[in-house]
């Protein structure tokens, strides 16, 4: 559906321009007499909540609702505005002007304040009304919004103008509500208009999703509540806004908005919603991977006006799509895993190691992250070339400054894909994160560095978000040409030629005739099993080779951060014989890495490997994500509003000790959130927890549960049910 800006109407008022008083006269306004009953009085005003928030879609907003309900609309569509005055009104000899006023100082020049009076015409992309319905007291208007005036919530006065013998007087009303006007992707011109009905459901009006995380070896689906129709998640978008500070226009052009709203999601430049950790100590606050939902976070900033701890990137990425949800813009959070962070705009990832294989701190600060989650935001580019418009990558997370601020973005996914990373913004950092070459340097005694390995296809995999139904979209070759094809190779050509990279590292490696590959079965492997690592060398050559080295396991943060040692595992003297293989096993066990593991029970596994008779070196990191369980979940599949029923939450603990410091927690909108205190559970044994909810608001619901403990986290799970 397109916006509506054009019909017929009975002729009002001679004006034909809605935006243009009728003169200049400056009159204060002032009260009528009551006991002059010829003056036209504004008596009421009637925003008619309940129907044209059900034109516009806004009606699942918490504010719209019960007899305070507030009015929030879409820009370029129209909406009705009931008024009730103190006798009927005359188009021949009373004088009505509208007044649309946002901000603390309402300009006309800066588009804050808009004043017109009735006309018979639809103005398309302007603002005006005209009178559509009139009984005795009470007439009806049709009121227009340009589809690019500016997200706000704009107040309502309605002025009555009276002339008599040359005075000229002006009594004006005022509406005690605003008007939330938000973003229209059913609006062909506004500027984030999608065309695509399923595609407005999934990413406007859909409340709650998944956000992928893991590695690109073994990845889940964390479910999450955006909630961002939940009170008061709008209020608090519009006071990001009006934080924001943008100059006039800005407010109304979602480029603007949206990279404002990176850098205010974010807390370490302007105190905005959330402040990020990555320590693995988040004493004073709450771990990220207990976060369920987006609401919450919003609710408390909005309440405290404090930065809420703690977050780390798909917590941002969560909040980012509720609040522009919230605000009507089309947004997506998207996974990429194997996600480079290029800290030098270097358009490579750079490993530093002496000829023992050991890192060499301080080198750089280049890493790959198993995952990092971002946005996509949904909006016309015009001021780009033909072609550069639709998804916009974006991101709240703060990695890296931009133009001194902590923000990223809104940067074309095409131009992502074509290595143009001087269109849009901050196009080299996320094309790095993508496609970036990552590069092991050796330092030899003499300090001289030496290419000891390039890893082309290492960076940027599985990039995934929901997809319209329940499962996963692969995204990835909307971000970047077939891994090795040519095209790709161009795209990063292309793009290393505004990088910074002082290492000339382009030309072919040189033959090498001992095969390295580094296997693994953790891939399957719960959290308390135990795993093996294998080495394979495979001698291609008809001498014989002999192989010394290393083979090590340390557990990691998905940032790439490598943490404690688990196995470390020397070799010496490993004869390949012409033509023949050998493989080095390590075995790591649930006592191996107990105790050690972070968040999200990430691990690193590192082979270094020289060959003695010719010089060759080889050096492979690669990561692997221990499973958890899920959550098993029991319980109706309808319920009623007002009425309990019942739930059963269970799983068996993978582990052998005992978890402590248990509590389950539930996030769902249209039920009270609540956190649950549970018992240890005892090593290898079951958790089960019975618990009764009751529903306060009626449609398809998915309620999240989450279980964390000191020693396991985010052990999750999901119950549809449908509430009449």
């Amino acid at each position: 559906m397109g916006c509506t800006c054009s019909s017929g109407g009975t002729k009002v008022a001679p004006e034909d321009e809605p935006n243009k008083p009728k003169d200049d006269v400056v009159v204060p306004p002032s009260e009528p007499d009551p006991s002059d009953e010829e003056t036209l009085r504004v008596e009421g005003v009637d925003f008619r909540v309940a129907a044209n928030t059900r034109d516009h879609r806004t009606d699942r907003y918490d504010v719209t609702e019960g007899p305070d309900g507030k009015l929030v609309v879409r820009r370029g569509q129209p909406f009705i505005v009931q008024l009730r005055f103190s006798r009927p009104y005359s188009q021949q000899k009373d004088d009505l002007r509208l007044l649309f006023e946002t901000g603390e100082k309402p300009d006309r020049k800066k588009g804050t304040q808009v004043e017109f009076v009735l006309s018979a015409k639809d103005r398309k992309g302007d603002w005006g009304a005209r009178l559509t319905q009139q009984a005795d007291k009470v007439v009806d208007l049709k009121v227009f919004t340009p589809p690019h005036c500016q997200v706000a919530q704009w107040s309502l006065k309605v002025d009555v103008v009276k002339r008599q013998d040359e005075k000229v007087s002006l009594f004006r009303y005022t509406h005690h509500d605003p008007v939330y006007v938000i973003f229209n992707p059913w609006c062909k011109d506004d500027t984030v208009y999608l065309d695509s009905e399923k595609e407005r459901e999934e990413y406007v009006l859909n409340d709650k999703g998944k956000i992928y995380v893991g590695s690109h070896y073994r990845f889940s689906a964390k479910p999450w509540v955006f909630g961002q129709f939940t009170d008061p998640v709008l209020d608090c978008c519009m006071y990001l806004l009006d934080r924001c500070k943008l100059r006039e226009g800005e407010r109304g052009n979602p480029v603007h908005v949206v990279r404002r709203l990176t850098a205010l999601v974010n807390s370490p430049d302007e105190g905005g919603v959330l402040s990020g950790n990555w320590s693995g100590d988040y004493s004073g606050g709450k771990s990220p991977l207990s976060w369920t939902g987006s609401e919450p976070i919003l609710s408390q900033f909005y309440k405290q006006k404090t930065p809420v701890k703690y977050g780390q990137c798909w917590v941002f990425s969560g909040v980012l799509t509720a609040v522009c949800r919230a605000l009507g813009l089309p947004a997506r959070s998207v996974t990429n895993f194997s996600s480079a962070h290029d800290v030098d705009a270097s358009i490579t990832i750079d490993k530093f190691i002496d000829e023992n294989g050991n890192p060499l701190k301080g080198r750089s600060r280049d890493s790959v992250w198993n995952f990092h989650v971002w946005n996509e935001v949904w909006m016309v580019r015009g001021e780009l070339p033909a072609g550069y418009g639709g998804w916009q990558a974006c991101d709240a997370t703060p990695q890296e400054e931009s133009q001194g601020v902590y923000c990223c973005g809104p940067c074309p996914v095409r131009a992502i894909k074509e290595g143009e990373v001087n269109l849009g913004h901050d196009g080299p950092f996320i094309f790095a994160e993508i496609n970036a070459d990552r590069i092991t340097w050796m330092e030899q005694a003499d300090g001289t560095l030496v290419k000891a390995r390039v890893d082309k296809t290492v960076v940027g995999k599985k990039i995934s978000t929901k997809s319209l139904g329940e499962g996963r979209e692969d995204l990835t070759l909307c971000y970047k040409h077939r891994e090795g094809s040519t095209a790709e190779r161009i795209a990063l050509r292309r793009a290393q030629q505004l990088s910074s990279s002082p290492y000339d590292y382009l030309e072919e490696d040189s033959p090498q005739d001992v095969h390295f590959q580094l296997l693994y079965d953790a891939d399957n492997t719960y959290v308390g099993d135990k795993f093996t690592l294998t080495l394979q060398c495979r001698n291609s050559s008809q001498q014989a080779r002999t192989v010394e080295g290393t083979v090590s396991v340390k557990t990691m943060f998905y940032t790439g951060v490598q943490a404690d040692d688990v196995v470390r595992h020397p070799f010496k003297g490993v004869l390949l014989e012409g033509g023949k293989s050998e493989r080095v096993e390590v075995m790591v066990k649930e006592d191996d890495y107990l105790g050690k593991l972070k968040d999200m029970c990430h691990l690193s596994f590192t082979a270094m490997a020289k060959v003695t008779e010719t010089g060759q070196i080889f050096t492979e990191t690669s990561e692997a994500r221990l499973r958890k369980p899920h959550l098993q979940i029991q319980g109706p599949s309808t319920a009623k509003v007002g009425e309990k029923f019942e739930v059963q939450v269970t799983f068996n603990n993978p582990l052998s000790q005992e978890l402590t410091a248990c509590y389950l927690e539930l996030e769902a909108a249209g039920f009270t959130k609540a956190n649950y205190p549970q018992s240890d559970v005892d090593g290898k044994g079951t958790f089960s927890h019975s618990l009764k909810l009751t529903p306060n608001k009626k449609g398809p619901r998915e309620i999240v549960f989450i279980f964390n403990s000191k020693q396991l986290e985010d052990i999750n799970g999901t119950h549809a049910v449908f509430v009449v």
